[in-house]
């Protein structure tokens, strides 16, 4: 087992099979854990459904309630690491994330990075179809973590992401404190200050045209005060 994709998701029916097969016709042998978070549109139905094809490839945690993407991926990461990957990755299942560059974020890890951000604010990166004031909120945001942590990755608040294994053993994953955006942001920041190597890739994110955004004002709000207690954070490696 190489390669995990963790893919969190509450009412994504629209979406949940097209991505999944895609993600499986990639070279390279890619498995996928599906989070789920009780959604009541039949998300998880369609799992399973999926699971029973793919009994190697596809696997699923069933939570009961919105939790929030930082614990639903916290714990896909604990998954992750009792069973070996090498390599693992963050995901919407939305499509605003290209499946086809998880093969530009492996490469990024295997070339030496530890941390692969799909990065929409490098040379390269795209937005397409957000309004004006996404857009602003998400640079104004990203400018504000830049200047506060002095972190230098561009697209702090990106989720498409590649660790490698040695990263997410490294973080002491029962301490990360946020949820939302903030938790992209502390990931991306527990790992640089402990001098783990994150390069950024440009993709273009495209917004989502099936489902719901997941956008709140309290995510917002958590992001803006949060990059402020990251900064008194200690930073040792766990074992």
């Amino acid at each position: 087992m190489d390669k995990l994709v963790i893919i969190p998701t509450y009412n994504e029916k629209e979406n949940i099979e097209r991505i999944m097969l895609k993600v499986l016709s990639l070279a390279g042998s890619y498995h996928i854990l599906i989070v789920d978070d009780g959604s009541p549109d039949g998300t998880a139905d369609i799992v399973r459904s999926l699971m029973e094809k793919y009994p190697n490839e596809v696997h699923m945690l069933e939570r009961t309630g919105k939790l929030g993407l930082g614990t639903a991926y916290i714990a896909g990461f604990k998954w992750a690491l009792r069973r070996d990957y090498e390599y693992i990755f963050e995901m919407d299942a939305d499509f605003s994330h290209n499946p086809d560059d998880l093969l530009r974020l492996h490469q990024a890890c295997v070339a030496g990075a530890d941390v692969a951000v799909g990065s929409r604010y490098v040379s390269g990166g795209k937005l397409v179809n957000w309004p004006w004031d996404r857009k602003l909120i998400s640079r104004g945001g990203a400018f504000y973590t830049k200047l506060i942590t002095w972190m230098p990755v561009n697209d702090p608040t990106a989720g498409f992401i590649c660790y490698r294994r040695e990263v997410l053993k490294a973080i002491p994953l029962s301490d990360v404190q946020f949820v939302g955006y903030a938790f992209q942001i502390e990931m991306k920041y527990r790992a640089w200050k402990l001098g783990f190597k994150i390069k950024e890739v440009p993709i273009t994110f495209v917004d989502r045209k099936e489902g719901t955004s997941k956008m709140t004002s309290g995510i917002i709000h958590e992001a803006m005060f949060g990059v402020w207690k990251m900064r008194g954070f200690t930073h040792k490696r766990s074992n």
